[in-house]
């Protein structure tokens, strides 16, 4: 539970941080456009900041889904060198037992 709060904060405040990011390439998109009146420049930086959020979700989704991927594959990795392994050791036990049995003998 603790996790998700801090994982819904995070959220929040990178959302927050884009936003800002995005007003402020407005800002400056529309600094040289002095033929634009005050509507239109206002109209064109919202639209430009909308813009500028809907790229950044794009590119978090894309982010968020090779991450998975990524993970799904060096979970898959893991668990094959785990088996190997477990089967080295396995061979390694069975080795040294028979090598004891013949030693006893």
């Amino acid at each position: 539970m603790r996790d998700t709060f801090v994982n819904d904060i995070e959220g929040h405040l990178l959302l927050a941080a884009t936003r800002q990011e995005g007003r402020t390439a407005a800002e400056r998109f529309t600094a040289p456009l002095h033929w634009l009146t005050v509507t239109q420049r206002a109209e064109l930086e919202r639209r430009f900041e909308a813009e500028y959020l809907a790229l950044a979700r794009t590119s978090w989704h894309h982010t968020a889904v090779r991450a998975g991927s990524l993970r799904d594959e060096y979970e898959a990795r893991y668990r094959t060198l785990r088996r190997r392994l477990l089967a080295g050791l396995l061979l390694a036990c069975a080795a040294a037992v028979g090598a004891l049995a013949l030693c006893l003998a």
